[in-house]
């Protein structure tokens, strides 16, 4: 795991430098742990937004199959509704 290795590297660096240089060495750790999370967390807002757009498209989609069945003007029971669904929807 990336992260787990970026915070294991300043566990070995910093006991390797010196009292001066260890500000410097911690700054510039931080901001690479801060630009890793930022990273994770846009890439993370973008397979969120797939995700919502998917459920959100499939939604619509299961929404389009009951009206054309309800709109068939027959009156049918939730088993029977769900098998019509099945075999109108996903095969198409």
């Amino acid at each position: 795991n990336e992260m787990k290795d970026e915070i294991n590297r300043i566990n070995h660096s910093l006991p390797n430098t010196d009292e001066v240089g260890k500000t410097a060495v911690v700054q510039q750790w931080m901001e690479s742990v801060t630009r890793r999370r930022d990273h994770y967390k846009f890439e993370h807002r973008a397979l969120l937004k797939e995700a919502i757009n998917l459920l959100e498209l499939a939604l619509w989609k299961v929404n389009l199959c009951d009206n054309e069945i309800e709109m068939e003007g027959v009156r049918i029971t939730r088993g029977r509704r769900k098998r019509a669904r099945n075999e109108s929807c996903i095969t198409s």
